[in-house]
């Protein structure tokens, strides 16, 4: 079950997707890679205003989105700028790229690592959690958080690492952290995600 806090911007759509084969065994094809570059042809295009309505977004709970904490779309530009956005795993790639071209940060976790209820809501001030396998944490006052029975676990800057997907994952659950300031663009990022991950002969049901 995952329930959503009202939020006067938050346009949010989750899903779970279930994959023929552990992601370990089930490489990104070409395709998919070429995605990740910033000219690939997409059907959705990023730019200043969807940046600022992004920003505004997280901005709302009090959270300051600049810095080390600006949203992951942003990171992806400048990776994807730079040549360093390389292939992850076939979930968080499709997921890379439709964030990269829609411009709408995206969190991926495997749902067998996260403790029903879950939620969509506002951080309080003193949370904070672990992103990454050194150990580094991020404070989550004020943030957009999805939150299992264990307290937040992803968000629009990173996610937690407690919940992030490896090498025998079947099953994700996504949640795409649209606004309102920009009507259709969740829905349209969703179908196109949709389609690529029915390309790679997943299985999507959506959530929310």
């Amino acid at each position: 079950m995952l329930t959503v806090d009202p939020h006067p911007l938050l346009d949010t759509v989750a899903f779970e997707a279930t994959f023929p084969k552990p992601l370990s065994e089930q490489p990104s094809p070409e395709w998919l890679v070429a995605l990740l570059k910033l000219d690939a042809p997409a059907p959705l295009s990023a730019d200043d205003a969807v940046r600022g309505a992004v920003r505004d977004l997280l901005r709302h709970g009090g959270f300051k989105p600049t810095g080390r904490s600006k949203p992951a779309s942003e990171y992806l530009v400048r990776a994807a700028g730079d040549g360093t956005l390389g292939s992850i795993n076939a979930a968080v790639d499709v997921c890379n790229a439709v964030s990269l071209h829609s411009g709408l940060p995206i969190s991926v976790v495997d749902p067998e690592r996260a403790k029903e209820p879950l939620r969509i809501g506002i951080a309080p001030a003193d949370a904070s959690y672990v992103f990454n396998a050194s150990g580094q944490s991020i404070d989550l006052g004020g943030l957009l958080c999805l939150f299992d029975a264990e307290g937040p676990c992803a968000n629009a800057v990173k996610d937690a690492q407690r919940t992030k997907t490896h090498a025998g994952t079947r099953r994700t659950l996504t949640v795409l952290w649209g606004t309102n300031a920009l009507p259709g663009r969740t829905e349209r990022a969703f179908t196109w995600y949709r389609e690529l991950l029915e390309r790679l002969g997943a299985t999507v049901e959506r959530r929310s």
